[in-house]
């Protein structure tokens, strides 16, 4: 019998937590939640006090038993999932799973995966905490009541299929709403004015018009772009100040949730689930070589700047010794957190700042390493000295005008030494002027330009803009932004969101209909409410019972009121076969015009919105058929055919007289325990290609990438698939969230 059975969430970091105990303790991974509520119903019921119904999930019965017998083996069982509120619910989940077979349970958590820190935990147990836990089911029951409720309405009105959340449709009105402004958005003509001028002393230099009759000038047309040049013509230039200060640049706090995935998405143009996917790798440990399996980074989702006073002292040592004593401050620096920050966890920062990105860099991937070395740079500037710059600023007045030219010169780089800057690279530097000198006009530039709508969200901009407001939590970003995405209500053009007709469309009714749900002060509300659960000031039951008191009046009112738009929604377009409207439809595979005619016109065709929502058609090119055989309900050819999203099926050319079709196969079973199906090839709305179980809605697997026959020797899961990133290129890898198996392609793969 082991001494310890510890269960932690992740197969990856069962190799780094075996490497620090040895055969004294087993290591067993739940692969993330083990139970949940039922797929295929609500499992809620309001009526016994919001009891859930909780089964394991599809797939995890293999792993549950897993665990049961290796509960059987050990003295006391130390449940270790992720310390966060998720982490305490699978923690709990476990617990009513084994119980029957070893009573004896406790719970264990740690910041960070270290030998260090792993023995303080078990050193130190705890219950589970049935009011972090109570928190968690608390918000996982009010999602699923407005899922499980307001999604088959919007199936109804809209489109099958589709799904409303409780804080992605907040999400969903943002992008909305910025989209409406900038539609709404009329442009204002201005002109910009700057003058190449030279003192005596070289070189020239540009300076920028600042003021006009004292005010801020307003230069609305080329007329008055023309009045001021001639009113400027023959001026003399005269210095009329010159300020000189210096000015002292503090580093940023190191990276919280929020702020690592904004920093991410803006210096490696990484999404947000990208960002937590190659986080939670460098968390639960990598294989470093000779280093062996090492955890490199603290816990990855927190709201915290804390730092603990051990990682400060390595961080002191460590500038010192590698920059010199000039570029540590002269008192340890604090940040402090914003009070909404629940301040569990440390900020996000390298477990051993001595593990430079460099000299691990030939043994950790693409990935990993840019998203390391992005840590361990912000944490280190974090603790070092501040950067000083000489800044100059020098004002001239011409007529009635007032010009300006700021100049800066990097006296001292302190943190940008590490992070944010080329130290080599000076900045703009102004010549030596006198007060009351005469510039000489080398030349006069104008230059029209317009006001701007505001811009639309990139994945940066709105990771801020849902922390800013309060909506979600850390963990839930990535995911929220996923869904907007997946359920193809927005997609990204250039890297900024641009919400689709479908998500216009569920907005606005659900904004008209579910004031509650849509309103951010109110979703904001929701997650204090939700904390005030996890600190038991609230109780879980009658938050609830507030929320579904309104909600569901709401909800029976909207089934009769809501506008259905499945018939289409208007256009002020005609068909150019039959004259009738055109109007907007949402099929399976997206949103098209269609003639409004139909079924007696069968015209459809795909369309754009420019800048300001005007509509443009766009006629389909006919595509190229290949035969595949005989079509075994009207005896005629079958040919290979593409959706207009990009999956490849097959089709009768007897078509529309015989309808038969059937999907592209993969010939790879579905890996879903007790189904029986294949995966096909499917996509998205948006035009990604990926595979599913063609025994859906009864069975819901799926995967983005191609999968292969053949089981994972690190977990056990069914199938492996082909997935190709920048990082690795073409590698296979193990579909199954948590394990985290990779190898390299062979000729024979």
């Amino acid at each position: 019998m082991n001494s310890g059975l510890i269960i932690v969430e992740s197969p990856a970091k069962v190799k780094t937590i075996k490497k620090f105990l040895g055969k004294d303790y087993a290591v067993e991974a739940s692969v993330g939640h083990v139970r949940d509520l039922p797929t295929k119903k609500l499992g809620v019921d309001e009526e016994k006090g919001f009891e859930p119904e909780y089964g394991v999930i599809q797939g995890k019965q293999k792993i549950v038993t897993k665990l049961r017998q290796a509960a059987k083996q050990a003295a006391t069982v130390y449940l270790a999932p992720d310390p966060d509120r998720e982490g305490e619910a699978i923690a709990w989940h476990v617990a009513e799973l084994i119980k029957t077979a070893n009573s004896n349970i406790q719970r264990i958590q740690f910041n960070e995966i270290t030998k260090r820190a792993v023995k303080e935990a078990l050193e130190h147990p705890r219950e589970i905490n049935e009011k972090l836990f109570l928190s968690q089911q608390a918000r996982r029951i009010l999602d699923r009541l407005v899922g499980y409720k307001v999604s088959p309405l919007l199936w109804k009105k809209v489109k099958r299929g589709i799904s409303a959340g409780r804080v992605q449709s907040v999400a969903l009105r943002l992008v909305v709403e910025r989209e409406k402004e900038r539609r709404a958005f009329v442009p204002e003509e201005y002109w910009l004015f700057k003058a190449l001028v030279e003192g005596a002393v070289k070189p020239e230099f540009w300076i920028d018009l600042w003021k006009v009759d004292d005010k801020k000038p307003v230069i609305g047309s080329a007329d008055d772009a023309k009045a001021l040049e001639e009113r400027l013509e023959g001026q003399p230039f005269v210095v009329a100040d010159i300020a000189e200060k210096e000015r002292k640049k503090t580093p940023p706090p190191p990276f919280i949730t929020s702020t690592l995935q904004q920093a991410a998405n803006q210096r490696l143009g990484y999404s947000a689930k990208r960002t937590m996917g190659a986080a939670q790798r460098l968390y639960e440990g990598v294989d470093l070589g000779e280093r062996g399996t090492t955890a490199l980074i603290t816990y990855m989702r927190t709201d915290s700047v804390r730092v603990a006073a051990e990682a400060q002292e390595q961080a002191k040592d460590f500038i010192i010794s590698t920059l010199g004593a000039d570029y540590y401050p002269e008192k340890t620096r604090f940040f402090k957190s914003k009070g909404s920050a629940q301040d569990a966890h440390e900020a996000i920062r390298p477990i051993d700042v001595s593990i430079t990105p460099d000299s691990i860099h030939s043994t950790l991937s693409g990935d990993l390493f840019r998203l390391y070395k992005l840590i361990w740079e912000r944490f280190v500037a974090s603790q070092m000295a501040q950067a000083r710059f000489w800044d100059t600023t020098v004002t001239a007045e011409a007529a009635a005008t007032k010009w300006r030219a700021k100049g800066e010169r990097l006296i001292f780089p302190g943190f940008l030494k590490v992070y944010g800057m080329d130290t080599g690279q000076q900045a703009k530097v102004l010549p030596e002027l006198q007060k009351g000198e005469t510039l000489a006009l080398l030349e006069m530039k104008k230059e029209q330009k317009f006001t701007q709508p505001p811009p639309r969200y990139t994945e940066a901009s709105l990771v801020r803009e849902l922390e800013e407001k309060g909506i979600g939590r850390p963990s839930t970003y990535a995911a929220i932004i996923s869904t907007l995405l997946d359920r193809d209500y927005a997609k990204l053009e250039e890297k900024h969101f641009a919400p689709s007709e479908l998500g216009f469309t569920v907005s606005d009714l659900l904004s008209d209909h579910f004031t509650q749900i849509m309103d951010v002060g109110f979703t904001a509300g929701m997650e204090e409410a939700l904390d005030k659960v996890a600190d038991g000031s609230i109780d879980w039951q009658k938050l609830l019972a507030d929320f579904t008191g309104e909600f569901n009046p709401t909800l029976e009112k909207a089934a009769t009121e809501m506008a259905a738009v499945k018939a289409g929604m208007e256009t002020g377009l005609t068909c150019d076969q039959c004259g009738k409207p055109m109007v907007i439809k949402f099929g399976r595979n997206g949103e098209f015009l269609a003639c409004s005619g139909y079924p007696d016109c069968k015209n459809t065709m795909d369309f754009t919105r420019d800048e300001t929502g005007n509509i443009t058609p766009i006629k389909r090119e006919p595509e190229e058929l290949k035969p595949v055989g005989v079509c075994p309900e009207c005896g005629k050819d079958l040919v290979l055919k593409k959706a207009r999203t990009g999956s490849r099926f097959i089709a009768c050319t007897g078509y529309p007289d015989c309808k038969y079709t059937k999907s592209f196969s993969t010939g790879v079973p579905c890996p879903r325990e007790g189904c029986d199906g294949q995966l096909v090839e499917k996509s998205s709305r948006r035009g990604k290609v990926f595979y599913a179980c063609d025994n859906y809605p009864n069975c819901d697997y799926a995967t983005w990438n191609w999968p292969i026959a053949r089981a994972c020797p690190q977990c056990d899961f069914p199938i492996l698939t082909k997935k190709t990133t920048k990082a690795r290129g073409e590698h296979i890898a193990c579909p199954e969230k948590g394990c985290g198996y990779i190898e390299e392609l062979d000729e024979e793969s």
